[in-house]
């Protein structure tokens, strides 16, 4: 038989792995580089040389790293399956020698020679031929069964001596063999040596997938006999029941008991009995038996029919909230309102509530004070930081240890179907790629779909519409907009001077003494130095900080119990000139009469997710070309309003007494301290156009007055939020005064009564009569300005 004369150079692909047979196909991925370029350059139909590696790891082999014998292929097809991977269909042809690798190219090419057959004895070969193709008919079924559809073309090669070396090229590729025995074969050129090894590697893989079948039909037979094993014992239950003994209990009864003292419903009842009954029919060795049991488990303890029979008697109730909470009153109204609806018309349906409002205000133990008041089980859910959809609906039973969301661990865990169940912290949700937890609450949260919440896990509706939820956030803005629509949102905004004044002393102050050990009666705190830790050593919305300070301080004086063993007497009475001593320095005092002291800087009043709190806008002045500096952080809308600021000045600068032409000499440089922290928002619009006017008329801002509103470029002033919260941090910060736009005047209603007669409120429409009652009307002195431009500009 003639061989094809093949070129002796030719561009090399090494193969980590794997043997490419002449008369065989592979396909092979392509990923290195250099393979890359080379089949990127030599394209279809080409003839390329098959090189197998001593060492798969190595990423550019040499011709020492390759073997000495390699195949000729034709490149079949080509398939691009990545941004830079290709799958190549590569068809033997014959064998080569590798003789030297070139460098000349972007990728691999080698000098060869070209190896043809050996076959010293054709009748030999001939014999081997026919034994081998006699035996691989009667065993193909067994070792390679993909191949039944082609022995014909064994056959055809059978007839024909010169093909014998072929034949035993393509049984060997047919056996799946390791690589090292696939390099083996190839390196093997005489055809009856090669006959003789692939005849002995066949009776190896005879012999394997013999000992696979017998080990298999051992398995069934084991199947079949628990099988056997399950009928009898079912029949032995029958048998036992006829005569009137009664079977050993087991697990499996006992189950069925709790199932049936459980009340499902009818639906439930038809999946229990059915997932029963399978179990019941399966060997408790079996790889799914622990997963049906923990289902039917959870089944059987989740409360479908269990109630909290707590009374709701109004009074009752209410005095139990004003015992734990002071203050609060539109909460609790909200609250006994819901109740009174409950009792009166019989309605399960629970009500959704949100209590937004800063840290420490009391919304988390709220709620158990709302659980405890109704004698509902209580059981809170932190979804802070929570971003997994099944966190909430739970996983499918298809994945290994798979478990009912948190809903389902939050009932079973109370034992009724009406416990308050708190979502706390659900502004605080995330989202990645494992799903949108907030989008899994809208069913929850909805009272017209919650009846029916069906659990990824359970796979069964669940009644979710008498449980009593509530939500607590700190912020409103972070809730989407679906989930926000479904809630009735009751706002916190924080607790005045008076209100924290009587929590300290009737809850923080008593829990901390008996904390402590302290004696009843030996520790006197005065009303002042509760007053002055509250003003000088916290500044915040909530009563967290303050408590803190209270431990603080019943610990410093337990050490100085501990040492009156010694001979030293502890001093129990503590007025506010002792809290240094146990306290440290005050932290806080106030800035607004010192930072306005000068023209150019006013008191703004802003709200944040932790309270409502002051911040100054500060402006300066200095010689240049009408530049304006805009610094402190700020977000584009506050950006806006500073410059918006700027035009009603300059459109203005008659009417408010300031040179037309300023910015023909000066620049402008408007700061908000506090620079490390992001601020925006519109509503320090007033506060900006008051600061610059300020500055540019040599009029100081009055330091008993801030102010919030947002402001147009025609000078009206609009209406802004949060005005419980920003009234609040005034009269934390010793503010007298409040400019509020005109159109936030029934907001005061939210504002404390004894807020309320503390504070003076000036209600603007327009820029002027914020001025008016902003600006003290004496002009400075230009010497006077010009001494304290420094403090201005600091």
């Amino acid at each position: 038989m003639s061989h094809p004369e093949y070129p002796s150079v030719i561009p090399l692909l090494p193969l980590r792995n794997g043997v490419l047979f002449p008369g065989t196909v592979i396909t092979v991925p392509v990923g290195r580089a250099r393979s890359i370029a080379m089949i990127e350059a030599v394209g279809q139909d080409a003839i390329v040389g098959i090189a197998v590696q001593r060492d798969a790891r190595m990423v550019d082999p040499e011709l020492a790293d390759l073997q000495p014998v390699g195949t000729y292929a034709r490149v079949r097809q080509v398939r691009r399956t990545g941004e830079r991977n290709y799958q190549v269909v590569l068809e033997g042809l014959g064998r080569f020698s590798l003789k030297t690798i070139l460098h000349g190219k972007p990728y691999w090419t080698a000098e060869v020679e070209q190896l043809p057959d050996e076959n010293s004895d054709p009748t030999e070969a001939k014999l081997l031929a026919g034994a081998l193709g006699s035996r691989m008919r009667e065993k193909l079924q067994e070792i390679a069964p993909d191949m039944s559809s082609s022995f014909g073309q064994w056959i055809e090669l059978l007839g024909r001596g010169d093909d014998s070396g072929l034949l035993a090229d393509r049984v060997a590729a047919a056996l799946s063999l390791d690589t090292d025995k696939e390099v083996q074969v190839l390196l093997t050129r005489d055809v009856s040596e090669r006959l003789r090894l692939v005849s002995r590697l066949l009776d190896e893989a005879i012999t394997l997938a013999e000992l696979k079948h017998k080990i298999d039909s051992e398995v069934r037979r084991g199947l079949h006999s628990n099988q056997r094993e399950v009928l009898l014992r079912q029949q032995l239950r029958a048998i036992q029941k006829e005569l009137g003994e009664e079977p050993k209990s087991d697990d499996l009864q006992a189950l069925r008991d709790r199932l049936d003292k459980a009340g499902l419903p009818e639906e439930a009842r038809k999946v229990a009995d059915r997932e029963l009954a399978r179990l019941e029919a399966m060997n408790n060795a079996h790889a799914e038996f622990g997963v049906i049991r923990t289902y039917l488990e959870w089944i059987a303890d989740l409360p479908w029919n269990k109630r909290a029979s707590g009374t709701l008697e109004i009074d009752a109730i209410a005095n139990k909230l004003d015992a734990d909470h002071f203050g609060l009153e539109e909460v609790k109204k909200r609250i006994l309102e819901h109740m009174a609806v409950l009792k009166v018309s019989g309605n399960t349906r629970a009500t959704l509530l949100c209590l937004a409002g800063p840290p420490g205000v009391g919304k988390t133990s709220l709620g158990q004070s709302i659980a405890d008041a109704t004698g509902r089980p209580f059981v809170r859910i932190a979804l802070g930081g929570v971003r997994d959809e099944a966190e909430i609906r739970g996983h499918r039973r298809t994945y290994v240890g798979a478990l009912p969301g948190r809903l389902l661990h939050a009932l079973k865990k109370a034992g009724k179907k009406n416990p308050v169940v708190l979502l706390d912290e659900i502004d605080k949700l995330g989202n990645s790629w494992m799903g949108s937890p907030d989008a899994a609450l809208l069913e929850v949260l909805d009272p017209e779909q919650n009846k029916t919440f069906t659990d990824h896990y359970l796979e069964l509706p669940f009644d979710l519409s008498e449980v009593l939820f509530i939500c607590t956030a700190n912020s409103l803005d972070t809730i989407s907009a679906p989930l926000r629509d479904r809630l009735e949102v009751i706002e916190l905004s924080g607790y005045t001077l008076e209100e924290k004044l009587h929590i300290a002393k009737d809850h923080l102050l008593p829990k901390q003494i008996k904390d402590h050990a302290i004696a009843a009666g030996t520790l006197t705190v005065t009303d002042e130095s509760i007053k002055t830790i509250i003003r000088d050593y916290t500044r915040e919305a909530g009563v967290r900080q303050l408590g803190r300070e209270l431990t603080k301080l019943c610990r410093a004086l337990t050490l100085e119990i501990a040492r009156a063993d010694e001979g030293k007497s502890p001093r129990l009475h503590i007025d506010a000139s002792d809290l240094h001593k146990y306290l440290g320095k005050p932290k806080f005092q106030s800035e607004v009469a010192e930072r306005t002291a000068v023209p150019g800087v006013a008191t703004g009043l802003a709200w944040t997710p932790v309270g409502g709190d002051i911040l100054f806008v500060e402006t300066s002045r200095m010689p240049g070309k009408g530049s304006l500096e805009i610094t402190g952080q700020l977000g584009d809308v506050m950006k806006e309003s500073a410059r918006a600021a700027l035009t009603y000045v300059r459109s203005n600068a008659n009417q408010l007494g300031v040179d037309v032409n300023f910015l023909d000499r000066q620049d402008l440089h408007i700061h908000v301290p506090a620079g490390a922290v992001p601020k925006d928002g519109p509503s320090a619009g007033v506060t900006m156009f008051t600061a610059l006017t300020s500055l540019l008329t040599g009029r100081r801002v009055r330091n008993d007055t801030a102010m919030t509103g947002e402001c147009t470029l025609r000078g009206r002033v609009l209406p802004v939020g949060g005005i419980k919260s920003k009234v609040l941090a005034a009269h934390r910060a010793g503010i007298k005064r409040v400019v509020l736009p005109h159109r936030n005047a029934r907001d005061i209603e939210d504002v404390p009564e004894d807020v309320r007669q503390q504070i003076e409120f000036i209600f603007a429409e327009d820029m002027r009569q914020v001025l008016d009652a902003a600006l003290e009307p004496v002009v400075l002195p230009p010497e006077s300005l010009a001494a304290d431009s420094p403090r201005a500009e600091a």
